[in-house]
């Protein structure tokens, strides 16, 4: 499923009619249309607007579910490495 019909499922689940989207976001109502069949993608602050309206996770919409962030914890370790892999190409 594309980005376009994610987001016409989750308008229709919530019933809310296109032109009434489009007025929220703030944009056209032909320029949302052209998202929901995936022939334009939105900008950011008008994927940010999508989501805060129709209460989705923008990572369902990029298909970035899957996906874990990175831990304080992580990057803790990922500079460690680099410092001693930089010690060591020093040496």
């Amino acid at each position: 499923m594309n980005i376009g019909e994610k987001i016409r499922n989750a308008r229709e689940d919530k019933d809310i009619l296109q032109s009434d989207m489009a007025r929220l976001i703030p944009m056209n109502q032909s320029n949302y249309s052209k998202i929901e069949r995936n022939i334009q993608e939105p900008n950011l602050e008008q994927l940010k607007r999508i989501c805060q309206i129709l209460d989705i996770d923008p990572r369902y919409l990029l298909g970035l579910e899957g996906y874990e962030t990175i831990s304080q914890e992580d990057i803790k370790i990922l500079k460690a490495i680099r410092e001693w892999a930089l010690k060591s190409n020093q040496s």
